[in-house]
């Protein structure tokens, strides 16, 4: 079963320059709905994203229009749609992942921009501080002290006397470097040996897992727009070679990866509607802290295991957040 816990909004009320313009009766605003991956793969995500602001007062098609725009995993894509929609001049911009932030925060400095999910939105430039982002650029993130750590821990008791790691990450994604040198440092803490994929376009994903031929025991997949887009190749090659998986979300587990350790993505969703109203309504993007997850889920996935013939020890069975069958 699924918990989600997270922290609670802390916002200012200063009103944005528009906050006048923003109060007229029957005037209907416009999202910018920049989709990192595509309409498939994050269509439960828009609904908890459009059944929050619902629940708000904001009605898709009479009292707000959304312009849904996807770069489907190809961060080439980026700086067009974030141009488009600075020339539409949307009322405040939704999306997520770092590349994808970092597009839109290039286009414009004036259209809030709010981001559903980004890692270390401080370390990448989106944010001045987490307390005071600054600019107009907030939302929540998805990074917490140590997760790498904690998730090879999970792994750890998955497969027993794991020494051979491989870590796969796209070296064209900023948040792609960043965790891929956190997972590789929480790997050498645990003294496994870390064989480093690195991608950078579809094409390069099944080369890059047919290279290790028996030489890891595990694979850690690195979230960010481009995995995501291409989970099912990747958990499709996964098993033919007989590697256990981790992963940030339970959406990865879903499409067939064996286990998750991360934010719930529908909360964060349904949180960053929140910004969207509370922007829509006056607010300063500066003014609106960027939040932290405190709770994080821990799904698995039985099929996969069996399918890889690994014995589910009743101690993850127990702990487990969610069991997929």
């Amino acid at each position: 079963m699924r918990r989600r816990e997270f922290i609670s909004l802390l916002g200012g009320a200063a009103a944005w320059p528009f906050a006048a313009r923003a109060q007229q009766p029957g005037k209907v605003r416009t999202i910018g709905f920049l989709g990192a991956a595509t309409p498939s793969g994050a269509s439960q995500w828009v609904a908890a994203f459009v059944l929050r602001l619902r629940e708000l007062g904001w009605i898709e098609g009479r009292t707000l229009a959304i312009e849904y725009r996807w770069a489907e995993g190809d961060n080439n894509r980026l700086a067009e749609i974030a141009a488009e929609f600075v020339r539409l001049n949307v009322d405040v911009i939704l999306t997520w992942g770092t590349a994808s932030v970092l597009a839109v925060k290039r286009a414009t400095s004036v259209i809030p921009i709010v981001f559903a999910s980004t890692g270390d939105p401080v370390g990448t430039g989106l944010v001045a501080s987490l307390a005071r982002p600054g600019g107009n650029v907030t939302g929540s993130s998805n990074q917490a002290p140590d997760v790498a750590g904690k998730r090879l821990e999970l792994l750890r008791e998955f497969v027993p006397g794991l020494r051979h790691l491989a870590i796969l990450a796209n070296i064209g994604s900023p948040i792609g470097v960043l965790q891929t040198s956190e997972a590789q440092a929480a790997a050498r803490a645990l003294g496994l040996d870390v064989t480093a994929l690195e991608i950078a376009r579809a094409q390069d994903i099944t080369p890059a897992l047919e290279s290790l031929k028996g030489r890891a025991q595990a694979l850690y997949i690195v979230s960010e727009p481009l995995v995501f887009t291409h989970r099912i190749r990747i958990h499709t090659l996964a098993l033919a070679a007989r590697l256990p998986t981790m992963h940030d979300y339970r959406e990865y587990v879903e499409a067939g990866g064996l286990m998750s350790y991360g934010p719930n993505r529908l909360d964060l969703f349904r949180r960053a509607a929140d910004f969207v109203n509370k922007i829509l309504r006056g607010v300063k993007p500066a003014d609106l802290p960027v939040e932290q997850p405190t709770k994080f889920d821990f799904v698995l996935n039985v099929t996969t295991a069996r399918a890889l013939g690994l014995r589910l020890p009743e101690s993850l069975l127990l702990r487990a957040d969610e069991v997929i069958e």
